[in-house]
């Protein structure tokens, strides 16, 4: 849902759409291809998927000439006005019905048997739909659905706070009446009605379909042992069969670190003490002994596992 601005302290996106607009001669041959394209700035970012400034990015954005910026840290932490994002509907007050907002926060946090679950700006948990789709990104709760599970909107314009979320897995769609709805590992994301403090997940397994989001999209707090039907090995490299396990993040000398090696499932000598995890190839990391527990597949090094949600965390690797 990712070019800064005059200032140099946002990042804003376009669709191809929404730019072609202004500079049709110049960019005509990105607009025909659909790329995203970013407004023009100082510094040299081409606007990939990397793109970056000062501790901002854009998000993805599959809307129509939808501009936005992604930040690090939380709304408070930016200074966001008071009663106004995801303030405007604080704790203790039910959410009954969709509200586009100026700004949302999305931060890795913990809420009941769920670890890591994304919760907004309030501490209220947000959650995902096995009815939706993620590639490509598409909302298929409407109406009703969408007050007893209002979606996280946010303005044209707006604001994304990240914390604990990594950039590259927040985006934005746009909705069949118009609104702007966040997603993250491509799953658009929402609120549930019945929820009204922090720690609260009344809507975790509701109807076999909603679940708590993790920080890459994937579903929060599955039985031990069942791996996430939408965790495909389409996108693996080659299996890896060994890896580096470090306890500080960005594979520093300064701590201590572990290897693990062998063919399928291998415990950690010492769990839940891991920052950072270098190998050549795929693997799969689980927070519990024996390969149980919540899980995520990763390809290649990962410098921080803090931006995947899994900082502390593994305890045992699947290789193979």
């Amino acid at each position: 849902m990712r070019n800064t601005t005059g200032t140099g302290t946002d990042e804003n996106i376009r669709t191809a759409s929404g730019t072609y607009r202004r500079k049709a001669v110049l960019l005509a041959s990105f607009a025909a291809a659909g790329a995203l394209l970013l407004s023009a700035c100082g510094g040299g970012d081409d606007g990939g998927p990397g793109a970056k400034s000062a501790g901002t990015e854009a998000a993805r954005d599959t809307s129509d000439s939808m501009e936005l910026a992604l930040k690090s840290g939380t709304a408070q932490q930016n200074k966001a006005p008071e009663n106004t994002g995801d303030w405007a509907n604080p704790p203790g007050k039910p959410a009954t019905k969709p509200v586009q907002r100026k700004w949302v926060q999305l931060s890795a946090g913990r809420a009941g048997a769920l670890d890591p679950v994304v919760v907004n700006g309030s501490g209220l948990t947000l959650y995902r739909f096995d009815k939706d789709t993620a590639s490509p990104s598409r909302s298929n709760c409407n109406g009703a659905c969408a007050t007893t599970w209002p979606p996280v909107l946010v303005d044209p314009g707006g604001k994304i706070f990240v914390q604990g979320v990594a950039r590259s897995q927040v985006g934005v769609i746009t909705r069949d009446d118009g609104t702007h709805q966040v997603t993250i590992g491509g799953w658009p994301v929402y609120r549930f009605s019945k929820d009204t403090k922090p720690g609260d997940t009344n809507g975790q397994g509701v109807g076999g379909t909603w679940f708590g989001v993790q920080p890459d999209g994937s579903k929060s707090g599955r039985p031990a042992g069942q791996e996430d039907p939408t965790d495909t090995d389409d996108a693996r490299q080659a299996p890896a069969t060994s890896a580096i396990l470090f306890d500080d993040a960005n594979f520093s000398d300064n701590g201590p670190a572990q290897g693990i090696a062998g063919k399928g499932c291998q415990n950690v000598a010492r769990p839940k003490v891991t920052s950072s995890i270098s190998l050549d190839g795929s693997a799969k990391i689980w927070s519990g002994p024996g390969c149980t527990g919540a899980s995520k597949v990763i390809n290649g090094d990962v410098a921080d596992l803090a931006t995947i949600g899994f900082d502390n965390r593994i305890s045992s690797v699947k290789f193979g």
